[in-house]
């Protein structure tokens, strides 16, 4: 039998139970392996006997990893390959910003550098969006809620982690259980992330939307729309078939009640597809009465997989500015970062690539612009 990660929250809590430990003992063991990378369990001050015997037979300080990190010729974003314990790899993205750019309410904005981290939740996705390179490897494995914070461990070695995006490889609602089990780590101690500046990404699995808010409250919902009626939604994203549009929208209104939070709208420009002013109108008046905001995505081509082809910047900006205009959402348009590590967002799909690294130019990132 494998050995689990020490991450791995309520495996080691069960253990600590069965073994009469204290478990007030973990988040220690946690913060004293984040800040000794190097150290072993033996290394713990202050621990039970038992416990060091318990670890040592059961867990390891890590299951995974770091492969690889690659860097962009931008300087802004950095590819970590991860290498499980099963062998299997995924990818996590470091990307540098820096909040004072920009303004809020007409406003400079407070802060300074800081990097979000896009994690994964699967190894593969078994969603299969056509414009998506994760789709194209099919679905292999859920990662257990202990590699998915062996995420946050190996890249906050390289950059000082703010906010963290679920919007990695896999659908992070269909691994539901680890999902909660990892932010729960990641906001107790010793992480200590506000649930503010996390983000769960889905495709629109309606019934963990439906008890999300209840099991994670605070945190912000992000929805993969990508097409404002049900059959264009169908034909890029097969997996919308089991989430017909309506009940999706039924699933966000009562969400939005709940949490009395606005909802970030993900929609990939995809020429000729779904980019065009009609589509912009019915895109409005889908989301007329919910809170929300339209992050509008430039396409990453994925080399001969792909279909598509990137709407043009005239196209894309009209298409902000009836969103904004016409119906009074707040629309933006990411910034395009990574692609030439295959690091921008579609792109992640297991490959190595060779090592660059320059000086880091910062950018304003889309999470201080919606979670105000």
């Amino acid at each position: 039998m494998p050995f689990r990660s020490v991450f791995d929250a309520g495996e080691i809590q069960s253990e600590f139970e069965n073994a009469a430990i204290n478990t007030k003992f973990i988040p220690l063991i946690w913060k004293h392996l984040i800040h000794n990378p190097d150290a072993e369990f033996d290394q713990v001050p202050s621990l039970p006997s038992s416990a060091y015997l318990l670890l040592r037979s059961k867990f390891k300080l890590l299951t995974s990893a770091l492969h690889s990190p690659t860097d962009s010729s931008d300087g802004v974003t950095t590819k970590l390959l991860i290498k499980l314990q099963s062998g299997a790899l995924v990818e996590a993205v470091i990307m540098r910003y820096d909040t004072r750019l920009g303004k809020y309410a007409g406003k400079p904005r407070p802060g300074g550098p800081r990097a979000t981290l896009c994690i994964s939740s699967q190894v593969g996705c078994k969603m299969g969006c056509k414009f998506c390179a994760t789709g194209s490897m099919g679905f292999k494995s859920h990662l257990t809620s202990g590699e998915i914070v062996e995420q946050l461990v190996h890249a906050s070695r390289l950059a000082p982690i703010r906010n963290v995006v679920f919007m990695g490889m896999g659908e992070p609602l269909n691994n539901y259980s680890a999902l909660v089990e990892a932010v729960h780590v990641m906001t107790g101690s010793p992480f200590q992330l506000s649930p503010k500046r996390i983000t769960v990404s889905t495709v629109g699995i309606v019934h963990a939307i439906n008890k999300l808010h209840s099991d994670l409250p605070g945190l912000n919902l992000a929805v993969s729309l990508h097409a404002p009626v049900q059959d264009i939604r169908c034909q890029i994203m097969p997996a919308a078939r089991a989430f017909p549009l309506a009940k999706l929208m039924d699933a966000l209104q009562e969400y939005q009640r709940k949490s009395q939070q606005k909802i970030l709208i993900e929609y990939i420009m995809l020429d000729g597809v779904n980019d065009e002013e009609q589509h912009a109108h019915q895109l409005g008046k889908l989301l007329e009465t919910l809170e929300v905001v339209v992050n509008l995505i430039p396409f990453n081509p994925i080399g001969s997989l792909s279909q598509f082809r990137t709407s043009s910047e005239q196209n894309t900006s009209s298409f902000q500015k009836t969103l904004r205009g016409t119906y009074n959402i707040r629309t933006t348009i990411r910034k395009q970062m990574g692609q030439d590590i295959s690091g921008a967002c579609g792109q992640l799909v297991v490959s190595q690539s060779d090592k660059r690294s320059v000086e880091n130019p910062l950018l304003v990132d889309i999470e201080d612009l919606r979670v105000r």
